[in-house]
């Protein structure tokens, strides 16, 4: 699933191409993808010019002139395509004509994307999220928030509650920067452990923005190019090889979810 980074890289590269142009036409191709279209989404949006693209946490929040939003998630598989020159294939489930003549295409294979449009400032999907990491978060807020759970805190950086966008993979590299054991209670982190992930955790996502995000699997750019952070791992993925310590990666399962990390330097 994409994470933080890959969708603000998505984010980016669609405010260049659609900020200031005019929906003027919006091709369904089915009745949704994880829940349904809303009925009216093709009349809410055809008309209407693109302000602004903002992100919260792993959804990209689109802007109208009327004050509407269009809610994005990208699900396990979706992915936006700019400037496409053909529409036809077996997953592209939403073609939007913009006024300049391009259009952009929504293509999902596995459909655990969202679409929905709202107005306001209240939405479900996004009225529980914790904070934003790259903004005023700090290690106290994550002390605070860990003090009161026992799980591990692998599990609970994950949490959206907690922090929102982290992920599976940029989590595992926190920790081990960080010289935490992923299997650690959360409860047991102390402020200075806190202080530590949480500046690590913040260095990572700013440097895999920069490289455009991790190409795992399906994810790419708007434009087809892909993410290079995944050429700075550490551990993710790299069970047997050697961690920088000289002890050897492990892999265990928390929460459904591959853990890549090394007992000898995290504690």
């Amino acid at each position: 699933m994409p994470e933080l980074p890959e969708v603000e890289t998505v984010r980016t590269g669609l405010s260049r191409s659609w900020v200031g142009k005019r929906i003027d036409g919006v091709d369904l191709r089915r009745e949704g993808l994880r829940f349904p279209f809303p009925e009216d989404l093709e009349k809410r949006l055809i008309g209407r010019t693109i302000t602004a693209i903002r992100r919260r946490a792993k959804y990209l929040l689109i802007d109208l002139d009327n004050d509407d939003i269009l809610l994005s998630h990208l699900g396990m598989s979706g992915k936006w395509t700019l400037d496409a020159s053909d529409c036809e294939g077996k997953h592209d489930h939403v073609v939007i004509y913009l006024d300049d003549g391009t259009m952009s295409v929504y293509n999902d294979p596995r459909r655990f994307g969202v679409m929905d449009i709202y107005s306001g400032t209240s939405h479900k999907l996004l009225d529980h999220l914790g904070p934003e990491p790259l903004e005023e978060w700090t290690a106290t807020d994550l002390y605070e928030k860990l003090q009161r759970r026992k799980s591990p805190i692998k599990i609970c950086i994950l949490d959206q509650k907690v922090v929102v966008g982290v992920g599976n993979i940029y989590a595992c590299e926190a920790l081990n920067r960080s010289k935490i054991s992923p299997t650690r209670l959360s409860n047991t982190i102390k402020l200075k452990e806190c202080e530590k992930l949480v500046n690590e955790i913040k260095i990572i996502l700013s440097e895999a923005i920069q490289v455009g995000g991790s190409s795992l699997r399906d994810f790419a750019g708007v434009d087809g190019t892909l993410g290079y952070f995944i050429h700075q791992f550490k551990v993710y993925d790299k069970e047997g090889a050697e961690c920088e310590c000289g002890g050897i990666i492990e892999r265990l399962v928390q929460g459904g979810r591959s853990t890549f990390w090394c007992s000898s330097c995290q504690k």
